[in-house]
């Protein structure tokens, strides 16, 4: 769970492995392997840059994982789960308010919904 929380505090440009390693003083082959199983599962993205492999969170993943398990868990049953997705939902609540400059002006709400986690 750390190394995801640290990757989605470094977006959108992502951590090198050994920069996963040092920020949660993780050896580097322990940090390869939890990296590895997370880019499996679908959760992180990774690109290599000459010697360097670069992590990402990916976030749409993320959303579709939690939106799954909400509605595995209330089978249903919607007033179960209204605190959780109220707590889930964004806190910008209209566009205009976003702080994400480049979304903020996006006309598609659907657009905006799937990349802004403000």
């Amino acid at each position: 769970m750390e190394i995801f929380r640290l990757l989605v505090r470094h977006e959108p440009d992502g951590l090198p492995a050994g920069d996963v390693a040092r920020h949660l003083d993780v050896p580097q082959n322990t940090i390869s392997a939890h990296l590895a199983t997370l880019t499996r599962s679908g959760l992180l993205t990774s690109q290599r840059h000459s010697r360097l492999i670069v992590y990402r969170a990916r976030l749409p993943r993320l959303r579709d994982l939690m939106l799954f398990l909400v509605r595995d868990c209330c089978a249903g049953s919607p007033e179960l789960c209204a605190p959780l997705v109220a707590n889930l939902s964004s806190c910008c609540p209209s566009r205009e308010s976003c702080p994400c400059p480049s979304l903020s002006t996006t006309t598609r709400p659907a657009a905006r919904r799937a990349t802004c986690w403000h």
